[in-house]
């Protein structure tokens, strides 16, 4: 397959440069002839590049002057500078509200317009049904968008189905897809759409590999059931750490259930039970520390608990809790970009943006207690 031609690779990071705000409305490009350093390009090729971004309205060219963004950047012809929205459960969930509202400030500044499929944040997509998910997806395709943000739904036993009835429909309607955090198929496969999220393997060696540097040798993983694909990720990277220090993890190693089950609970903490429980996320972590305390077990003391995530509320809880934190703002910039690129040119093979994650240490995994801060 032949490789893209320069002035194209050229003019499609100008023109995402330019939609990322890199240069102000009516801000003057680089030279030429700093083009032609910076790109190891010929003067024609950068030239044809330029002469690009100008037949799409993007910039303008004064003789004598040189190159200058477009006050008003309008889109390719024929393309709507238009964007779609999908994160079924939306206000439900602080990650992607984070995130979205990010995606909406992106798409505002650059003089994108944002459909959310029913116009407010929290209400039009709280629905976390199947149904909803669909719903709004008609919507979207019915604006004509020219791409669209989809958080895959979860926790439903019709979500996979659903997911994968979204993005094929969306497809047939030539509209551009990026996945927010997660894939439509189960990891560790791939489908070929773009996807914007954190590394979760990472992220899940990170929460294992702190416990087990503290001592624990007992963890395990809680996961609610019916989880998306990144928390197979997170749990593959645990697993990885356990293995990485020990024997391994042992057949019980995963547990799926939810801390409203006194039955879990006390099975997590009973005789020979675990010294330390991995949540999938920060929500279900504070969930199990108010299960705990009804129990009269002490964390970090009887257990210690990390959680995945880093909602606001995360150290407010009784016992403050250590997390892995989510990069919302740089997903969502990944996310903005990596829609530029599709929409410029869909023919681009799909392509995954990996960000790094970064442990929180706070109470509950009990690193303070082990530095004799956590007396009785």
């Amino acid at each position: 397959m032949p490789s893209e031609p320069k002035h194209r690779q050229i003019s499609r990071e100008l023109m995402t440069e330019i939609a990322a705000g890199r240069y102000a409305p009516a801000g003057r490009l680089p030279s030429e002839s700093q083009l032609v350093a910076r790109f190891g390009a010929s003067r024609p090729t950068v030239a044809r590049a330029l002469r690009d971004l100008q037949e799409q309205g993007l910039i303008e060219r004064r003789v004598g002057s040189g190159s200058f963004v477009s006050r008003r950047a309008p889109a390719a012809p024929g393309a709507l500078r238009q964007l779609g929205l999908l994160t079924p459960g939306l206000g439900t969930t602080e990650f992607f509200e984070a995130v979205c509202g990010e995606l909406a400030g992106l798409a505002r500044v650059h003089e994108y317009g944002l459909f959310w499929g029913g116009g407010s944040l929290a209400g039009a997509q709280g629905d976390t049904s199947p149904e909803a998910a669909e719903a709004i997806c008609e919507q979207i395709v019915r604006r004509e968008v020219s791409g669209v943000f989809f958080a895959p739904a979860e926790q439903a036993p019709r979500a996979r189905d659903v997911n994968l009835r979204v993005t094929e429909r969306l497809q047939k309607a030539g509209i551009a897809v990026v996945l927010l955090d997660r894939d439509v198929v189960p990891f560790p496969a791939r489908s070929p759409f773009d996807l914007v999220g954190v590394d979760n393997f990472a992220g899940g060696y990170l929460q294992a590999d702190h416990l087990l540097r503290l001592g624990c040798r007992r963890p395990v993983y809680l996961a609610r059931p019916l989880s998306a694909p990144t928390v197979a990720a997170r749990i593959a990277g645990a697993r990885e750490a356990v293995i990485a220090r020990g024997p391994g993890a042992p057949p019980d190693f995963v547990r799926i259930g939810d801390p409203a089950d006194r039955s879990l609970v006390r099975d997590l903490t009973g005789a020979g039970g675990a010294d330390a429980v991995i949540c999938a996320n920060d929500h279900l972590a504070a969930e199990l520390l108010r299960a705990f305390a009804r129990e009269g077990v002490r964390v970090p003391r009887d257990v210690q608990v990390v959680g995945f995530d880093d909602v606001r509320y995360a150290g407010l809880l009784s016992v403050p809790l250590t997390t892995v934190h989510q990069p919302c703002r740089e997903i969502a910039t990944a996310a903005f970009r990596a829609m530029l690129d599709r929409v410029t040119d869909p023919g681009l093979p799909a392509r995954g943006v990996s960000l790094s994650p970064r442990l929180v240490v706070r109470e509950s995994c009990g690193a303070y207690l082990h530095r004799g801060e956590g007396g009785e």
